[in-house]
């Protein structure tokens, strides 16, 4: 499993993430912590099993409110959350929902990031279809969770993530497909030529194996050192080296930048979990977050999470992160990419 002992180096990695302006990201605007100008008299929503009482009654009047004023996350249920709960409607998203907003507000987020991040995770207007066809992925073709991220192989965030994502894959075998993008940045001037690295290795049923290099060694990309992987991983060189100039390999790139053009992509990583982008910059968890938010994909198609038979690859020694029902941001550093 990917444990990290470093979750502040990857904050600040995330945070500061990859754009395509300057090379800097910019540091994520602190969320304002001000009580609403104006609060409701509706009742406090009950949930049985959740225990309010570490909230102060301004954050349990603040959450029961904005369960009065959003509604329910599926299109047949239209009543707001708190009456979807009370009645014990059918959408199966409705206390989830509750308590991913639960969670939101207890790491202190402001309304309106807890609004954004709400119709990130539930909104079924979110949802886009997006064309893996082509690209590299891992994991079974019809795995019921598909994650598609666009990367740049010299982004130091993208290097961050890539254990978390690898990792996803393992915790829930035969239920998580991983499909990669390229995204390579101009202000990286190795992102283009790894990016071709790739689709070579790709190429000979290597992208993976050429991925994992690239990425643990983000210092050395340099045409030279691309060569060296090719002959690590025993590809046919003469073959590596006429695709990682071809025509076909700068048209598998252009294709996947366009697509990321398609969905108004701003920095990387920038990452899609059953056609919702996930916007790092409101997860604080990078790896607890993303692990419940797959859990409640299962969990909401009425599958059951699998576990995984052996240890997965771990990122570093620590202790497996702990993960709660509900799919919302906890409450330590933030991380996410910077926007452009």
């Amino acid at each position: 499993m990917v444990h990290l002992r470093w979750p502040a180096l990857l904050a600040v990695l995330l945070a500061f993430g990859c754009d395509s302006s300057s090379g800097q990201g910019n540091a994520k605007p602190v969320s304002s912590t001000a009580p609403s100008a104006a609060l409701s008299a509706a009742p406090i929503v009950s949930i049985p099993g959740v225990d309010l009482g570490p909230m102060t009654a301004r954050e349990q009047r603040e959450w029961s409110d904005q369960l009065h004023a959003l509604l329910a996350p599926c299109p047949e249920t239209p009543v707001n959350i708190a009456q979807c709960i009370a009645e014990k409607r059918a959408c199966k998203a409705c206390t989830p929902a509750a308590l991913y907003l639960l969670d939101a507000v207890r790491a202190g987020r402001s309304k309106q990031d807890r609004e954004k991040a709400h119709a990130m995770r539930f909104d079924p207007k979110k949802v886009r279809t997006l064309d893996t066809d082509g690209s590299p992925e891992l994991g079974p073709p019809d795995a019921p969770v598909t994650i598609v991220e666009w990367a740049d192989f010299e982004c130091p965030a993208c290097k961050a993530f890539y254990p978390i994502l690898d990792d996803l894959v393992k915790r829930f075998p035969g239920q998580v497909r991983l499909v990669y993008k390229n995204y390579p940045l101009a202000v990286h001037p190795h992102g283009e030529i790894a990016a071709r690295a790739g689709v070579a290795a790709a190429r000979q049923g290597k992208f993976w194996e050429m991925h994992h290099l690239l990425f643990d060694n983000q210092d050395k990309l340099e045409q030279s050192d691309l060569e060296g992987y090719a002959k690590q991983l025993k590809l046919d060189f003469g073959k590596f080296r006429a695709e990682i100039g071809s025509d076909d390999t700068v048209a598998r790139i252009a294709r996947d930048k366009r697509a990321a053009d398609d969905i108004n992509l701003e920095a990387t990583p920038t990452i899609f979990i059953n056609g919702r982008e996930v916007d790092t910059q409101l997860i604080d968890d990078p790896v607890g977050d993303l692990m419940k938010w797959v859990k409640l994909e299962l969990e909401l198609a009425g599958i059951a999470p699998t576990k995984a038979t052996a240890p997965a690859t771990s990122a570093s020694a620590g202790p497996e992160p702990t993960v709660s029902a509900s799919a919302g941001p906890s409450s330590s550093a933030s991380a996410g990419p910077s926007k452009k």
